[in-house]
């Protein structure tokens, strides 16, 4: 059998199988084709009994150069699940993998995130825009309104920008104020708004571009009327920080990352921001307990128990 037909195998174990995401599968074939490329052009033949150690380690050194860490241990994972099916499965006697040790270190880098000034000068910005602009054309203040419903829901759940744009119209309750989203490894986690303007946002949003009949199933649209991109919200994103006069490239995940580290700053319990963030480990949310040293400062300056031991 050759790499091509083992690998459409793998996918369809995959698919329908273990039942994996859109988005993983998507990855695993990206990465898989890379390595079907690069197998052709340096190996004689791509049968499975041709592919040995020592092409896979030539294969994982090219990905050395000019990829992050992170990419890196991403398409090694995938070449190992492939070659693990494939064992699994008889398709080969020995699996090139068993007896190699491959080792990637990830640079951990902290999460970026929004400082509390930046966060009020982009709401400031959507919030003047919505009320300047009330009296202009209906498709650019259709438009503003469905970006605030965006922003807002995005700093509200703190979700990844996938989950709010595969949102569903049964997902958002907006008589409880609850939204439910499914997550990654199809785990879901319901979660309450936190105030009124972001619940009014919804509202707005809803009374503006859902009609009775939806097109899809979907809650955010885009003008076409279909289901609003992650790449349309990252473009949306950028748009209005340069408009408010950030100079910092706004990504989703940057909301994400800015939501969690001020709820820890409040001195929410790290079990709830798992929950709220819908991490399956512990050890992933953990990351944001390496907050700055004004933050320790401040701790330590109105929090530490010396203060209770006062003396005469």
């Amino acid at each position: 059998m050759i790499l091509k037909e083992a690998i459409e195998q793998f996918l369809f174990h995959c698919r329908y199988e273990k039942n994996l995401s859109p988005k993983t599968l998507k990855a695993y074939s990206i990465d898989l084709r890379q390595v079907t490329d690069f197998l052709t052009a340096n190996l004689p033949t791509t049968h499975l009994e041709a592919i040995d150690k020592t092409a896979l380690r030539l294969y994982i050194k090219t990905l050395f150069t000019g990829l992050a860490e992170k990419s890196v241990k991403r398409k090694v994972a995938s070449l190992k699940a492939l070659f693990h099916f494939l064992e699994r499965e008889d398709l080969i006697a020995v699996n090139p993998f068993r007896k190699m040790d491959v080792r990637i270190k990830e640079t951990k880098r902290l999460p970026r995130g929004l400082s509390l000034p930046d966060l009020r000068c982009l709401f400031d910005h959507l919030y003047q825009a919505k009320k300047t602009s009330s009296g202009s054309a209906a498709p650019q203040y259709r438009g503003l309104i469905r970006d605030i419903a965006v922003v807002e829901t995005l700093f509200a759940t703190g979700a990844r920008v996938a989950e709010i744009c595969h949102l569903r119209l049964e997902d958002v309750d907006l008589r409880q104020g609850r939204i439910r989203i499914l997550g990654k490894g199809a785990r879901e986690r319901l979660l309450q708004l936190p105030d009124k303007a972001s619940l009014a946002a919804l509202l707005d949003y809803q009374a503006l571009w859902l009609d009775p009949s939806p097109p899809h199933p979907f809650f955010f649209h885009n003008h076409l009327g279909r289901r609003l991109s992650e790449q349309s919200v990252r473009a949306m994103l950028r748009r209005h920080a340069t408009q408010a006069g950030l100079t910092l490239h706004l990504t989703p995940h940057m909301l994400r990352h800015s939501v969690a580290t001020l709820m820890l700053e409040q001195g929410v319990d790290i079990r709830y921001i798992q929950h709220f963030l819908g991490h399956s480990s512990i050890t992933t949310t953990q990351i944001y307990t390496a907050i700055h040293d004004h933050t320790h400062g401040h701790v330590l300056a109105s929090k530490h128990p010396r203060h209770l031991l006062s003396l005469h």
